[in-house]
C-alpha cells in the first residue's frame, strides 16, 4: 500500500512547513491528485488517519479534489478529456492524443493555526 508511504511524505511536508511559517496546528490538508497518479483516494484517507495521529495534523480533515486525464490532440490542435492515457479523441478518433494532465499529487492548500 503505497499511500501509507505517500502519507508519510505528506506529513514531512506538513511538519517542515510548520518550522518554516510557524504554525502549530492543521486542520485541513487539500490535495489535487489525477486520475492517473495512481492513488486508491479511499486507502490515501484512511492512511492519512492513521499516520497524522497524535501530531501537528491530528484530526486534520483530509479534502481530495479529483483531476480528470486531460491531452493535446494532436490532428484537432485542441485540448481534450479523455477516460484513459491511451483513449481516442472523443471528437476525431485519433490516438494521437498527448497526455497535458491527470498524473499531478499535490498540496494545493492547507488551514492551518
Amino acid at each position: 500500500m503505497h499511500e501509507m508511504s505517500i502519507c508519510e511524505s505528506l506529513v514531512s511536508i506538513i511538519e517542515d512547513q510548520a518550522v518554516a511559517q510557524s504554525f502549530s496546528r492543521v486542520n485541513l490538508v487539500r490535495l489535487e491528485i489525477g486520475a492517473l497518479a495512481g492513488v486508491e483516494v479511499e486507502a490515501l484517507r484512511f492512511s492519512f488517519d492513521v499516520v497524522t495521529r497524535n501530531g501537528i495534523a491530528d484530526g486534520a480533515k483530509l479534502d481530495v479534489i479529483e483531476l480528470p486525464v486531460t491531452g493535446w490532440c494532436m490532428p484537432c490542435a485542441k485540448a481534450v478529456e479523455v477516460k484513459e492515457r491511451y483513449d481516442a479523441c472523443p471528437d476525431c478518433g485519433s490516438y494521437q492524443i498527448q497526455i497535458t494532465g491527470g498524473e499531478e499529487l499535490r498540496i494545493k492548500e492547507m488551514e492551518v493555526d
